[in-house]
């Protein structure tokens, strides 16, 4: 059967700042904790950092080619906070914001669309040296004072924000207690609440940011935030596996104390119970200033968890998954392709929010990508994965869920954080050598879906 997508549907592609530009020294750019992170010995696997990446910062007006020939009609991508304001504050880089008025001016010229994240976890080294970057409230206003910034260079060029990508990942993975978190900047805490705290902090950036981009832009836009909330699928399809899932979502991940106070104004009180007295300080004021109204949701999907009900106080269990289960290129990238509908479908229904448009901001998979003889990149396993996940969208749409668009992660080949060059997440391959950008057969393959809008 066809499965054709409405008309108006964003097929996108997504890249990190700091993933792909490079030039960390370049044209006035200051040091980010990601520079100071990778450089510090055995924290980046093989010693890679991102100083060259894919040299995007010199070599845009290839890749945007690269873009106009995939066929997208919509872009996501980020602003490096240490490009503008090499000290988080104070002066801005006029060459900084150039870079971005070159890149999104031709963007336009092919009729694309930049969607453009506003922090990509890339945040300045100089507000980590003066007060510990998320760890403080400071850090809040200090964004929101950038946002202010961007918005006023280049809201007459970009009319789709989004504030901050996954909150989960640069709070809770960067903030250990008493041991040295896996993520950058890799700062010890002393306990579970400093690191709730430090999401709590990243939260009223949020809020702050929106209400910063609303007051600085020249003209209507959209305003989002981007998620990676933990999809919590029921194992069945039966009545007593779907509300076992309800109730797992409120305190699968980081769930309950980052998208429902995002998007309902509270933290999940299931969460609060678990937390005891580990639960963040909060200011009066902080949650309302968090509940912002948002015109998007931007949905990371990459992987999920089954859930059945079960006989046990909590009422459902979280199953593991089994040796032999389906997995792609990273330790926890099991294929779970329902996730993408369930956590659309989780949004409308366990957060009550039906009234928020969702996109895909992120979907997409790291494979053992490897140049054949013919000087082809057969990846179909990328395919195989990017199709069932295309296949739960459609579901999603067809069921009547206000999912509007869909971003590949990744356009190509990049740096994939504590992991470096190791894995590849592009719909381009990426010779770091050379420099050599070569289109896989999934970019031919996506390339496909776009022009007849469907999986084809």
């Amino acid at each position: 059967m066809t499965q054709l997508f409405p008309t108006d549907f964003q097929w996108g592609t997504a890249t990190a700042a700091y993933q792909i530009e490079g030039a960390t020294a370049a044209d006035g750019r200051g040091p980010s904790v990601w520079d100071t992170f990778s450089a510090q010995s055995g924290r980046v696997l093989n010693g890679d950092t991102g100083a060259i990446a894919c040299d995007h910062y010199h070599r845009y007006v290839e890749d945007l080619q690269l873009l106009a020939d995939l066929g997208v009609q919509h872009y996501r991508l980020s602003i490096a906070w240490s490009r503008i304001l090499p000290e988080g504050t104070g002066q801005v880089n006029d060459a900084g914001l150039a870079f971005y008025e070159r890149l999104i001016d031709g963007l336009l010229e092919y009729g694309i669309t930049p969607h453009v994240t506003l922090f990509h976890w890339d945040s300045p080294q100089a507000l980590e040296e003066r007060y510990g970057s998320w760890r403080s409230r400071q850090m809040a206003q200090d964004f929101a004072d950038y946002v202010t910034m961007v918005v006023r260079a280049l809201g007459d060029l970009v009319t789709h924000w989004m504030t901050l990508n996954e909150i989960f990942c640069f709070t809770h993975l960067g903030y250990g207690v008493n041991e040295i978190p896996p993520h950058a900047p890799g700062t010890v805490v002393s306990s579970l609440k400093d690191v709730w705290q430090t999401s709590h902090h990243a939260l009223l950036a949020h809020g702050l940011g929106c209400q910063a981009i609303r007051a600085a832009s020249p003209q209507p836009c959209s305003v989002a935030l981007v998620d990676n909330f933990l999809a919590t699928v029921p194992l069945t399809a039966t009545p007593a596996d779907i509300a076992a899932s309800q109730t797992a979502f409120h305190t699968a991940g980081t769930n309950g104390g980052i998208i429902f106070p995002a998007l309902t104004g509270a933290y999940s009180p299931a969460l609060l119970k678990q937390l005891g007295d580990q639960v963040p300080d909060m200011a009066p004021g902080d949650l309302e200033t968090i509940h912002q109204p948002l015109d998007a949701i931007g949905f990371n999907v990459y992987s999920g968890v089954y859930v059945r009900a079960a006989d046990n106080p909590q009422g459902y269990e979280v199953l593991p998954f089994p040796q032999g289960y389906p997995r792609l290129h990273m330790p926890w990238l099991h294929v779970v392709p329902e996730s993408l509908y369930w956590g659309v479908r989780h949004l409308n229904t366990t957060l009550g929010r039906p009234d928020l448009p969702v996109f895909i901001a992120e979907n997409g998979c790291a494979t053992q990508d490897e140049v054949t003889d013919q000087g082809e990149v057969l990846d179909l396993d990328r395919i195989h994965y990017l199709r069932q996940y295309l296949q739960a969208a459609h579901r999603a749409i067809a069921d009547g869920y206000p999912l509007r668009g869909y971003f590949v992660w990744s356009l190509m080949d990049n740096f994939e954080w504590s992991y470096g060059y190791d894995r590849r997440f592009g719909l381009t391959y990426v010779d770091y050598a050379t420099q050599q950008r070569l289109p896989k057969a999934s970019y031919h393959w996506y390339q496909q879906c776009i022009a007849t809008g469907q999986i084809v």
